[in-house]
């Protein structure tokens, strides 16, 4: 299937399964994408949202029904069999990195199931991997070194950090009540329910990825702080 991308902005937002943003948030954060896949139960969080999503993906197992289906070309849904080595959000981030999508967001996957919710974290782990993650209460980058971000939370705020990869890992920190620059990064150590002192923070990684979990505020979260740029991945095929 041939699909038209938008030459200037090449994010691709992914609609999964779990508890992600309510409606009105998760159009917005959708709003700019390039490419927007739904992940089997994903797509009733897309409908939801108003979204119509370019492809939509899966083994439709969580699929409260395969009859909303039915109205989508069927060249924009690829159903896979139940058993495959991939999950239904991994298929999403394929087909995304196939058509040259080099940042990706997820929206939803919080809360239900313990395994889906680490399986989505160990996507972050990988290369390529996502950018951001949206789910009903936060927001969670990925950042990978060397850049500096500097973003806008109320003072007051948690923000947690944990380590990802093989290291070494090395942060600084400004703006938040427990400086980073001498913690003890090592494989299993996370910072968690660090706060933000400023109404503004920055952090600067010079080693290492890592993951930022922010609550969700009711400002719009900004477009930066991506990570790296992302060699495209092919998807495996459906049967």
């Amino acid at each position: 299937m041939e699909l038209t991308l938008n030459p200037v902005k090449r994010r691709g937002v992914v609609f999964t399964g779990g508890e992600g943003p309510e409606p009105e948030r998760a159009a917005a954060l959708a709003a700019g994408a390039a490419l927007t896949a739904a992940a089997d139960s994903g797509l009733i969080a897309a409908e939801r949202a108003g979204i119509t999503p370019d492809i939509i993906l899966g083994d439709m197992d969580s699929l409260d029904t395969r009859e909303r289906l039915e109205k989508y070309d069927p060249q924009k849904v690829k159903v896979y069999p139940r058993d495959k080595d991939y999950t239904d959000t991994e298929l999403a981030l394929f087909f995304l990195w196939e058509h040259q999508c080099q940042e990706i967001w997820i929206i939803g996957g919080g809360g239900g199931r313990t395994d889906h919710l680490f399986g989505i974290e160990r996507l972050f782990e990988r290369d390529p991997c996502p950018d951001r993650w949206f789910t009903k209460g936060e927001d969670i980058y990925c950042l990978t070194s060397p850049q500096t971000v500097r973003l806008t939370r109320p003072a007051g705020s948690t923000a947690s950090l944990f380590p990802l990869g093989g290291g070494p890992w090395k942060i600084r920190s400004r703006g938040l009540k427990w400086p980073l620059d001498t913690a003890p990064w090592n494989r299993g150590f996370a910072g968690v329910s660090n706060e933000t002192a400023a109404p503004s923070f920055s952090l600067s990684l010079e080693q290492g990825r890592f993951l930022l979990v922010l609550p969700l505020t009711g400002a719009l979260p900004a477009d930066g702080a991506a990570g790296t740029d992302r060699p495209p991945r092919r998807a495996p095929a459906p049967q």
